[in-house]
């Protein structure tokens, strides 16, 4: 804790994000008792503005939480039509027929959606219900009690000026206390990652593993449009550079989701991922559909790809991590949203037996046996093999046997039990001598398109007189070791061009952090070979803006 004196405000619950397993617990704390205390502290402009995922609902959590959300005006409106699974090569494609695939990956009765505007909606119910939600509010710090447990966050932190020092507007923000602290901060928070390195919180579990998720919204010509259908490929042009794929799905308004996905654990550092997505869209099966039609939104995300076997313990003395700080997503699915509102939902309930029984800032055990023995541990206990075995043997090994071991979990069991990560993310990069470079196609301006244009239609502000919230462990690692042994990948893996190596005649080569790009998507803070990018949050309400990602 700093030496900063502030103001502090005492609440039962203090809930870090309005995502939907941070909305979900809010809701539930207040339809248990309607005088318990909460606050949810959002570091977006709004509800919604840092929210991106695919995004096919599962409605599985909404069922549990409000149960009348169709007559509450849920914007779930498209409900899914059809299914279509397509291996692809660089100028065809190979459709995977349905009837082979376990029951669980059907997407009968779910939605496509924008996961930002089901939170803008969650956060009206929530309000109503009397929680309260700031917004622009970034968390910057922990506060911890006299034995060490978590008992707050410290919000609303702004004026800093860029070397750190205290500027001349100032505001020290405010220390928020709970009785219990929930984080639900999405994939990889910072205030997360302290927690589970301050109380070990991995220790006996496999490492996490993550993929960078990259999306554009298009407009595309109504003859082409399908509303509710939904695409999956594999394949080109990806191939055995790295694990991923594409989604495709087609929402209201003429409008389409195109997704791409690389899995992090790539060894070539000359991949690039965002080059990947934007060679994709140039297949034949893609260039059709988007031809004569417009772009309107980007933005990328990472995802945790772990799974049961990466889930770190979710509770320390005051606090519990909700939805993807502990990493919930059904790798096969492509689906995290319904296990995060039923985390947070739990993570309620636990909490709320707890205050009833006059205690606060213990760990909440009984939110943690829920979720690994409940809905959502045998959720992702069937596919626990999938990520693991796509990893080590490669896409077809994991298309046969993952498939075959996600039936047999169906009937109760694994041929296989529950097979280990091995390496991070960042240790599977391996030594650029090792690999070919790879030659990337110029983006044409009409289906691809350079890294700054697509940053644009994120609408991504940072004020840049504020410190970077980008930092390193040490100066030197860039130029001196990234750079000659791993080609400089940051320069790559970044989906928001952040990362430069600049040459100058006469001059050392300069490592450049253009922070105001960043689109909090947490790739760097992952696969930086050698853990020395630390990702922290700007002052609030900065950051990317989307509309209804």
């Amino acid at each position: 804790m700093s030496e900063t004196e502030r103001e502090a405000m005492e609440y039962d619950v203090v809930i870090v994000g309005a995502g939907p397993a941070g909305l979900s617990a809010a809701i539930r704390l207040k339809q248990l008792d309607a005088d318990c205390n909460v606050v949810v502290l959002e570091k977006g402009s709004e509800v919604g503005a840092h929210i991106l995922s695919g995004a096919v609902l599962d409605p599985v959590g909404l069922d549990e939480l409000i149960p009348d959300w169709k007559e509450k005006g849920a914007p779930l409106n498209v409900p899914v039509k059809d299914d279509n699974f397509f291996m692809l090569g660089e100028a065809g494609k190979l459709r995977i027929p349905n009837f082979p695939m376990p029951p669980l990956m059907n997407n009968h009765g779910n939605y496509i959606v924008s996961m930002g505007n089901v939170c803008r909606w969650m956060a009206e119910q929530a309000e109503e219900l009397g929680v309260e939600i700031f917004p622009g509010m970034s968390c910057s710090e922990l506060v911890f009690d006299e034995n060490n447990g978590v008992k707050g966050v410290v919000a609303g932190e702004f004026g800093k000026n860029p070397d750190g020092s205290k500027g001349d507007g100032y505001e020290p923000g405010m220390e928020l206390h709970g009785k219990y602290v929930f984080l639900s901060e999405g994939v990889r928070g910072s205030l997360s990652k302290q927690v589970i390195a301050k109380y070990n919180l991995s220790d006996g579990h496999e490492p996490q593993k993550y993929g960078l998720g990259m999306k554009e919204i298009w407009e595309i010509d109504p003859a082409k449009h399908r509303e509710g259908s939904v695409t999956h490929t594999m394949g080109w042009p990806l191939g055995g550079n790295a694990g991923g794929g594409s989604f495709i799905y087609h929402l209201e308004n003429n409008q389409v989701y195109v997704g791409f996905v690389v899995h992090l654990n790539y060894k070539n550092p000359h991949l690039f991922p965002y080059m990947e997505f934007q060679r994709f869209k140039h297949h034949p099966m893609v260039a059709d559909l988007l031809k004569g039609g417009k772009r309107v939104a980007y933005g990328a995300r990472a995802i945790s790809e772990g799974g049961f076997q990466s889930m770190p313990k979710m509770v320390a003395p005051g606090v519990a991590l909700l939805g993807c700080s502990v990493g919930m997503v059904n790798v096969p699915r492509i689906k995290g949203n319904h296990n995060a509102m039923l985390s947070g939902k739990a993570a309620a309930e636990a909490a709320m037996a707890a205050i009833a029984d006059d205690r606060s800032g213990d760990e909440l055990s009984d939110y943690e046996a829920e979720v690994r023995n409940g809905k959502i541990g045998q959720d992702l206990r069937k596919v626990r093999n999938v990520k693991p075995l796509w990893s080590k043997y490669g896409l077809t090994a994991s298309l046969v046997m993952g498939g075959v071991d996600m039936w047999t979990n169906t009937l109760g069991f694994s041929l296989l039990g529950t097979l280990g990560h091995g390496k991070s993310d960042a240790d599977a990069t391996e030594e650029a001598s090792k690999h070919q470079t790879i030659d990337y196609p110029k983006p044409d301006g009409k289906l691809s398109f350079d890294r700054l244009t697509n940053v644009a239609f994120s609408f991504t502000n940072h004020e840049e007189s504020q410190p970077a919230h980008l930092t390193l462990k040490d100066a030197e690692v860039p130029v001196n070791s990234n750079l000659p042994k791993y080609a400089g990948p940051s320069a790559r893996y970044c989906p928001a061009g952040v990362y430069e190596f600049v040459e100058e005649a006469g001059k050392d080569t300069r490592f450049v952090i253009n922070f105001q790009n960043c689109v909090h998507c947490k790739t760097c803070d992952i696969k930086d070979p050698a853990q020395n990018i630390v990702w922290t949050t700007p002052q609030g309400g900065d950051g990317p803006n989307y509309p209804n990602m």
